[in-house]
């Protein structure tokens, strides 16, 4: 049943069906097959699983990423970024790092952010010199701490699934972000001094006040919601609804350049999205209860703890299945298809969930710059006139990197967990 299962869904995969309508037809296929339960179930199924509180919080900071995104401000972010790296060697790749870091605090998402800053940052570093292969890997690689720097849409997600603090998984994401910001900066340093890019004019002082001045209000989003689910004021999802006042009063008020018109546009944008992930969790949910009632989690678990006692050897065992499974899987539904899995062997290994939470986001992140699937690619490549392939060619010390670094954070849990 289960084999059947599984070759049902990657034929609908192969066959080019979206991810949640293989997963609803494989799921139904195989009860119908198999079983006599009455199809009234999958309905059920699907229904338990968007019957959570904290799944609100998903539309609402997807309005309020595509909100900050409206106003424009990716290129007063790049101006802020500009005053710290633009001196160095290569100034215009770290900024391109820097800024992105900044603005995935806001966005939440590795597209929009890859988008955002690379529509900047492309053209620019192209007119400055750079290969434009190497632009679009850079834009392309550093999008990915849309996904990691907190709030993280797929963080919540990860939360709802695994049943543990949105917040915690919020506060612990920091640190790694900034690891990984460095280490990308190190990697694009490492570049324009191979490629002999030169570094860009310092900034002067009245610049970079000006630049501080211009992206002061936007950069204050992240600081109220980390600040108050930190201090208890208010939990992930009420601080989801106050960004997306916020951005509201930014657009009209501050910036002046959000219209009516607009703002519904985005809201139509953010329905679309949140649609798109909701039925993907409910088809989900009825995939993953038929995982459950074949004791699939449950002989996982027994097979990877037959082959190590070691939770770094299960995690790297782990790291490889997540690193592959994102070649053709989204972040998103690959967390909400292996999280259940894969939580019987989190426990049973006494890891924490916590730590387990963002070293999972991060390792399905890395799909984002791995073919056929890397999104963040295409999108980067898009901006420029280069072939693809080239671009994924200049992507590989990037990935090179992160999963270096994943492989980092298998021996240092405490950075992943540190507020937990």
């Amino acid at each position: 049943m289960v084999v059947t299962l599984f070759i049902l869904f990657f034929l609908l995969l192969i066959a080019g069906v979206p991810v949640a309508f293989a997963l609803a037809v494989a799921s139904t296929a195989v009860l119908v097959l198999f079983t006599d339960t009455p199809l009234l179930l999958v309905v059920q199924r699907m229904y338990s699983g968007l019957d959570v509180f904290a799944l609100m919080a998903i539309p609402l900071f997807l309005f309020a990423g595509y909100l900050m995104s409206e106003v424009k401000i990716s290129e007063k972010l790049v101006a802020l970024a500009s005053v710290p790296f633009g001196r160095f060697r290569g100034g215009l790749s770290l900024v391109a790092t820097g800024s992105s870091a900044i603005f995935g605090a806001i966005s939440g998402s590795a597209n929009a952010t890859t988008a955002a800053i690379g529509s900047v940052m492309v053209p620019t570093m192209a007119r400055k010199g750079y290969d434009q292969a190497d632009a679009a890997a850079t834009v392309a690689a550093s999008g990915i701490l849309g996904l990691i720097v907190p709030p993280s849409i797929t963080m919540v997600l990860y939360g709802v699934v695994a049943g543990v603090s949105i917040g915690d998984l919020f506060l612990s994401g920091i640190v790694p972000a900034i690891i990984i910001a460095a280490g990308l900066m190190a990697v694009n340093y490492a570049v324009a001094i191979r490629k002999g890019y030169a570094a860009d004019e310092a900034v002067g002082r009245k610049q970079a006040l000006r630049a501080l001045r211009d992206s002061l209000v936007a950069l204050l989003m992240p600081l109220i919601i980390l600040g108050g689910i930190y201090s208890g004021a208010f939990t992930p999802t009420e601080s989801a609804a106050i960004a997306c006042a916020y951005g509201l009063l930014v657009g009209f008020f501050w910036y002046r350049n959000l219209s009516f018109a607009r703002t519904i546009a985005i809201t139509r944008k953010s329905v679309e999205v949140t649609a798109s992930i909701l039925f993907l969790i409910a088809a989900s949910n009825i995939f993953t209860y038929i995982l459950s009632a074949q004791s699939v989690p449950a002989r996982l678990a027994s097979g990877l703890l037959g082959i190590s006692d070691s939770a770094v050897v299960i995690l790297l065992i782990i790291l490889v299945i997540l690193l592959v499974l994102g070649t053709f899987l989204d972040n998103v539904a690959a967390v909400i298809l292996i999280t259940p899995t894969l939580m019987p062997v989190i426990s049973a290994l006494g890891i924490d969930p916590i730590f387990f939470g963002v070293f999972l986001v991060m390792a399905v992140a890395v799909g984002q710059i791995t073919p056929p699937v890397g999104l963040n690619l295409f999108i980067a490549q898009a901006l420029t006139d280069r072939r693809f392939e080239d671009v994924v060619a200049s992507s590989l010390p990037y990935l090179a990197m992160y999963i270096l670094l994943l492989i980092f954070f298998i021996f240092t849990p405490g950075l992943l967990s540190i507020f937990s």
